[in-house]
């Protein structure tokens, strides 16, 4: 595909390595010709680097199979999950996980994304619903439009709720930015 038509989230392969699109930008400065910056992560080591390429360039994109998946079990070092469609189980390190290690509890449901038979990242659902273990007594006469205070999650992170939150409540909250939503129905 050429390079103008690259898009955030999309993963390319550069120098023999899988790398995802964090952002990119078309320029048509002036008189000169157009391009393409794109800031990226090498899925493999991790690095964040930024590549130019002429807006007519040839990228290659990576075929990328995706599956179903729940969390199985946490064991400290290893996450072990298990393709929800043929309960065939894998096993995925702290490397493809990331920073949402946390946010994956037993029977979480998320989507991997695989190339060539190795998983290489991992989406979680937009809404998760946990309980809050510790946070601060609730402010009498605190409303929906106050401050907030951080509250530990029964995962261990810990995010800013409202000051009408109160221990124990069960709140919806975005994973993949640790903000909070709401509180839980």
């Amino acid at each position: 595909m050429k390079a103008s038509d690259v898009r955030k989230g999309q993963v390319l392969i550069l120098n023999g390595q899988p790398c995802r699109v964090m952002d990119y930008q078309h320029r048509t400065p002036g008189n000169l010709r157009a391009f393409v910056q794109v800031r990226m992560r090498n899925l493999a080591t991790g690095n964040t680097f930024e590549q130019r390429f002429s807006s007519t360039e040839e990228v290659e994109t990576a075929r990328l199979d995706t599956k179903d998946m729940q969390v199985l079990y946490h064991d400290g070092t290893d996450l072990h999950v298990m393709d929800a469609s043929s309960y065939e189980q894998f096993t995925l390190d702290n490397e493809v996980t990331g920073d949402l290690g946390p946010w994956l509890q037993p029977e979480t449901r998320f989507v991997a994304e695989w190339l060539g038979g190795k998983p290489i990242s991992i989406q979680l659902p937009g809404v998760v619903e946990l309980a809050i273990t510790d946070t601060t007594p609730v402010v009498r006469g605190a409303t929906k439009t106050a401050s907030t205070k951080p509250a530990t999650l029964e995962n261990g992170v810990t995010i800013q709720v409202p000051e009408f939150v109160e221990n124990g409540t069960r709140v919806r909250v975005n994973p993949n930015t640790g903000e909070y939503i709401e509180r839980a129905k």
